[in-house]
């Protein structure tokens, strides 16, 4: 709706009440730049903490983190933080409610502001008196040259050309005037999306061991709309999982070899995977994101391979896992077997603590009067698993978003002309570029000037504010 086209009397019955107050306070209050200014740097300043603080983690994780003594910056806890819903800020009521009220404004700023700067540039009119040329930008009064000459030289500079006995018209670049509709619009579009992401979304970890099969079920975050989106009917195996190393020993990439398999067990999809290489199968992706160490798989003289789960050692700042390995039937003797990565090499330690062997992978040591053979060290892999349907309406934002920028660059450039006997008057603007078109106009000037009859006769330019 246009501005223009607001009541301007007061309403005369109870039913009026409503669109008047709507149309005359709160679309002219929705529509203020300055409104619109404020909540996105509102939107801006907590999608940043978003960032900055650690989102879906558990309440001891915060509690550890953001003590109350001291406070972070005097104030950020890990009570104001759960309050106020820091720790998983892109879906709080409060939030949402931001990117609705923003969408709002630009809705309203749309409809009372830019479809009606649009319409008017749409609508023109011939200029018929010579006075109306002087109110313009750029104007000239040419003799002996007719309007016939200059309509060549609008349409080489790819003007769209109207003409009505001997009045013309001309513009280019309207698409200049629809360019800030299509931004307001592809924004609207990224807040859709983001909305949508939110509502329906879900993020969850998983850390499964090579071998395994596992079924989503460790969610952090979830909308609450987000049970459609969590996968039921199928499930996924971890094939293999395995590290390479460089030269040095350091981590050079992990990697997971998954199977997607139906209800059915039968494999649908597979795929190695590794960082920024995920995989994706019925809008939901899986990341390699984190590694561990699950067991130990090893052998007691001539005995069967027994599996010995493996757990990482608290307060140790190094990656090391370890478990306890017996070295009687009676469990009344053992030692420990530490790790702390997958090129196979273990420590055995006694009791007392001290070093008994260093073990690789497929090879054995006597320990307490007992061969003991490290058959292999099983990795886990660390899996993000996420969805979010917004994502598709989020990129077409930003695509629309891109284009219309640029076209929100292009000038919307308009000329008249008149034709009264020998004299032409010509005239025209522009809403930017405006040394730009003023060269354009004077080319043609000097043009119609060169092909005029009287090619010696000076010609009055008048430029005005």
């Amino acid at each position: 709706m246009a501005a223009n086209d607001l009541p301007t009397s007061k309403p005369t019955t109870w039913k009026q009440v409503p669109r008047y107050y709507f149309q005359r306070e709160l679309l002219p209050l929705l529509a203020d730049l300055r409104l619109a200014i404020m909540l996105l740097l509102a939107i801006a300043v907590f999608s940043i903490s978003g960032t900055v603080i650690e989102q879906g983690e558990t309440p001891a994780f915060y509690q550890s983190n953001y003590p109350e003594h001291p406070a972070l910056f005097g104030f950020l806890t890990w009570k104001v933080i759960q309050v106020v819903g820091l720790d998983h800020v892109y879906r709080t009521w409060w939030f949402l409610a931001l990117l609705i009220l923003f969408g709002s404004s630009l809705t309203a700023c749309t409809f009372t502001r830019q479809f009606p700067t649009l319409k008017t540039a749409q609508k023109w009119s011939y200029y018929t008196l010579p006075r109306q040329y002087e109110k313009l930008a750029l104007s000239a009064e040419l003799d002996a040259v007719s309007l016939a000459a200059l309509t060549p030289l609008l349409q080489k500079n790819r003007y769209k050309i109207f003409h009505d006995g001997n009045t013309l018209y001309a513009r280019k670049g309207i698409v200049g005037r629809i360019g800030p509709i299509i931004v307001h619009a592809s924004m609207l579009l990224v807040l859709a999306g983001s909305i949508l992401g939110a509502m329906t979304g879900f993020f969850a970890q998983e850390m499964v061991p090579a071998g395994e099969t596992f079924r989503v079920q460790n969610i952090f975050d979830a909308g609450p709309w987000a049970q459609p989106q969590i996968p039921k009917d199928w499930s996924v195996k971890v094939n293999r999982f395995w590290i390479d190393y460089t030269p040095e020993g350091g981590i050079d990439q992990f990697y997971s070899d998954l199977s997607v398999l139906d209800a059915d067990g039968t494999e649908v999809k597979r795929k190695t995977i590794h960082v920024n290489e995920p995989m994706r199968y019925k809008g939901v992706t899986m990341y390699q994101a984190d590694w561990a160490i699950a067991a130990l798989r090893v052998k007691f003289n001539n005995s069967p391979v027994f599996q010995l789960p493996m757990s990482r050692l608290d307060g140790s700042k190094a990656r090391i896992w370890g478990t306890w390995v017996p070295t009687k039937p009676d469990l009344s003797d053992g030692v420990s077997v530490l790790a702390k990565d997958l090129q196979g090499t273990v420590l055995v330690y006694g009791n007392d603590g001290n070093l008994l062997a260093t073990i690789r992978q497929g090879t054995a040591a006597e320990i307490n009067g007992v061969k003991l053979t490290i058959e292999q060290v099983i990795g886990s892999t660390g899996l993000q698993i996420k969805a979010d349907p917004g994502i598709p309406v989020v990129y077409l934002g930003f695509g629309l978003l891109m284009l219309s920028v640029m076209m929100s660059y292009v000038s919307h450039s308009q000329v008249w002309a008149l034709q009264e006997g020998n004299m032409l008057y010509l005239g025209g603007r522009t809403n930017r570029a405006q040394v730009v078109f003023e060269r354009e106009m004077l080319e043609m000037l000097d043009t119609l000037e060169a092909t005029a009859e009287q090619g010696d006769r000076p010609s009055e330019i008048l430029e005005t504010v």
